[in-house]
């Protein structure tokens, strides 16, 4: 069975890429499973990001013998 063709390739993302570099703006690239490429311009809204949290956010850090938890923020 032969493998469907890419909707987007590598280098449709390196061109996108290298146009907001060009550009020297701030801008988010949004990719969808049907193959679009949207450049939005401005600083990413990070309102609309929802930020659930994550199993591995809390890391155990083991040092001689001892563990010791911490929280990680990104």
């Amino acid at each position: 069975m032969p493998r469907t063709r890419a909707k987007v390739t590598q280098s449709d993302i390196a061109r996108a890429l290298r146009a907001v570099a060009q550009a020297k703006v701030q801008a988010t690239i949004e990719i969808d499973p049907s193959g679009t490429i949207r450049i939005k311009l401005g600083p990413p809204d990070t309102a609309s990001a929802k930020v659930e949290p994550n199993e591995w956010d809390e890391v155990v850090v083991v040092t001689a013998g001892r563990q010791k938890a911490c929280k990680c923020r990104a």
